[in-house]
């Protein structure tokens, strides 16, 4: 490939066939086409010199080596017993394999912080004068409570968020356990109170209606005023989901700029399989499409994308890692549509649903639905009834019991949802674990020579 002053000297439109040829992302300006280039230039470099260092290696083991087929063969097998490494199944190998994971982990972390002294250092010393401000009394701890209450608030919600979308065995799905019941009370709050200028506090923890709303009135209740009311709730959480979708695209972008095939990398395998596969079934094309759109249209494909529910978005993440299209393109798309506009669009839905106007409807048609209709229809108005009696602060009697009844199934749910969502992690975490050691395993197999992990005594 030609050397950076040849390639400056390259038309935009040579550049783009270039990278076209290559398979690689042909938009943004000619400086990233450059860029792109060289990256996949070095990429080259060092490939062809770790190809050349492992053939010189091979001449004495081949007769030990593996054929590509067989070797996806055997990472296919690994994989599907690694599939059965759950807690339920295989309860002391799982919580073995998560112990040392997590020793991996923290181990890592050391690391980490011993390469980063000067940042660590840094960050340390913020902290400590960040600390000293927040303890020591003064007229500033006034302001010092109200900017802790707003980070801590939106932290809250940006860590729901990460925690929703984050691939660690499966999503929590905070929005329909957190976010959707904050904007649904809000809004049946707004409706019942005639005003949005909840006491302060116990808003946001709690919902009670002002004592007056003479002043508020210059204040029109609609969706729009209600959206304005939990915006910083929504778009802290959507700012969480698309921090959440990093992970995919460090990840592909890694595998790329190394230079070397990460062989047992099940993502980008599928990604490669997909690409090749002959399947024209609906769900298959439209995992096709994913890639090819994000590839072709760049930016706004991305942001097409992030800005509708969409459980193939992944799919874009780790396209875009591959195809090295940059952070701030990937990072900034995914921000616009998750935080914004896709927001939104949940907030319309939920603040309609739960209005007033559709909240009797939805009451009135289950009264009349035959057999069934009044035992649903029942209880779900003495909740409503108990909610507008707890914003008016007054004991909601009977309708209270049915409420907490409504409530204890709900904190059950949430319970439940939580608890699953920590087996899935130990279960990924261990069997993360269970890939090291079968990579070590393929290892020894092929003749290199490494240490197997302590995992191997346990196994």
């Amino acid at each position: 490939m030609s050397s950076e002053s040849q390639l400056n000297d390259w038309t935009v439109k040579q550049l783009q066939e270039e990278l076209k040829k290559r398979k690689l992302s042909i938009y943004g300006r000619k400086s990233v086409l450059v860029e792109r280039l060289l990256d996949l230039a070095k990429t080259e470099e060092v490939r062809n010199r770790n190809s050349e260092m492992m053939s010189t290696d091979n001449e004495n083991t081949v007769k030990h080596t593996q054929s590509s087929e067989e070797l996806k063969e055997q990472r296919h097998q690994d994989r599907e017993q690694r599939k059965k490494i759950v807690i339920w199944r295989k309860p002391l190998l799982t919580i073995h394999y998560f112990i040392l994971e997590l020793f991996e982990l923290i181990k890592q972390e050391k690391e980490s912080i011993s390469k980063h002294r000067k940042t660590c250092s840094i960050l340390a010393i913020i902290s400590f004068l960040v600390l000293s401000v927040y303890t020591w009394d003064g007229p500033h701890q006034s302001y010092v409570s109200a900017i802790e209450k707003y980070l801590l608030w939106c932290g809250y919600w940006v860590g729901l968020g990460i925690l929703s979308s984050v691939g660690l065995g499966t999503g929590l799905h905070t929005f329909l356990l957190y976010l959707g019941p904050h904007i649904a009370k809000v809004t049946l709050a707004a409706w019942e109170c005639g005003s949005l200028n909840f006491p302060e506090p116990p808003y946001p923890e709690t919902i009670l209606c002002p004592d007056s709303v003479a002043d508020d009135s210059s204040t029109p209740i609609n969706m729009f005023s209600i959206m304005s009311k939990v915006r910083l709730e929504a778009v802290m959480w959507g700012a969480g989901t698309a921090i959440g979708e990093l992970p995919p695209y460090f990840m592909a972008r890694a595998a790329r700029l190394s230079g070397e095939d990460d062989v047992d990398n099940e993502d980008l395998e599928e990604l490669e399989d997909l690409i090749s596969s002959d399947d024209q079934g609906l769900f298959t094309r439209l995992k096709k499409a994913v890639p090819q759109i994000v590839e072709r249209v760049g930016f706004f494909g991305i942001l097409a994308f992030a800005s509708i529910p969409n459980p193939l978005f992944d799919l874009a993440g780790i396209t875009c890692g591959h195809c090295l299209v940059p952070f701030w393109t990937f990072f900034g798309a995914t921000l616009i549509g998750k935080s914004i506009i896709k927001m939104h669009i949940q907030q319309t839905f939920v603040i309609l649903c739960f209005s007033k106007r559709y909240v009797e409807q939805l009451l009135e048609f289950l009264s009349g639905v035959p057999y069934v209709g009044s035992y649903i229809q029942y209880p779900l108005e003495r909740a409503v009834r108990a909610q507008k009696s707890k914003l008016h602060g007054a004991s909601s009697g009977k309708a209270g019991e049915d409420g907490n009844i409504l409530g204890f199934i709900f904190e059950k749910f949430v319970t439940i949802m939580v608890v699953y969502f920590i087996i899935s992690i130990v279960n990924s975490l261990a069997q993360s674990y269970a890939k090291k050691v079968d990579e070590t395993k393929r290892q020894l197999n092929n003749g290199v020579g490494v240490v197997p992990p302590k995992a191997d005594k346990a196994d």
